[in-house]
């Protein structure tokens, strides 16, 4: 009885330190996805108002820097926020069972994000990849915005501000 009568007033002050801690570190890690995702949705205005694509420095650029944005961002997805899921180191039912909805269409969307990577490389940009790139680029941009639904879901389970 006692031990109940701790636990609750410690649930009303805020919780115990690491429990805290454990808080702060996931408001960390949906910062540092919600800045990853912000940074990549800038980068993806800026190729998709370089219209019509063409053979051209500002388009390998523009192409370059979002690609790199992207990756990053399906990392810093992966790594600061399901893999924390999947070691088992959340341990609210409501955020596990939402995961565990939306990982399976998280997946599939880092996948379309590493195909769209791999086929608008740089490095060997030409005149038919170029061609379909503005295609290729309304399609993942409905791909990122059902991930960025889903993750939102997520976030708001975590009890996190998407920003």
């Amino acid at each position: 009885m006692a031990e109940m009568r701790e636990q609750a007033n410690t649930e009303s002050t805020g919780g115990t330190a690491p429990a805290r801690e454990r808080r702060k570190g996931s408001l960390e890690r949906l910062a540092a996805l919600v800045s990853s995702r912000n940074e990549t949705l800038v980068y993806y205005s800026i190729l998709a108002g370089i219209r019509p694509y063409e053979t051209h420095p500002e388009t390998a650029d523009a192409l370059r820097r979002f690609c790199q944005s992207l990756v990053d961002y399906a990392a810093t997805a992966h790594f600061q926020l399901y893999r924390y899921i999947a070691d088992g180191r959340e341990r609210r039912r409501a955020v596990l069972e939402i995961a565990e909805e939306v990982y399976p269409r998280i997946a599939a969307s880092t996948d379309a994000i590493l195909d769209f990577n791999d086929r608008y490389d740089p490095a060997v940009l030409d005149e038919r990849r170029l061609a379909r790139l503005e295609e290729d680029l309304s399609h993942l941009g409905e791909v990122l915005a059902d991930r960025i639904q889903m993750e939102d879901r997520i976030i708001a389970a975590l009890g996190g501000q998407v920003r």
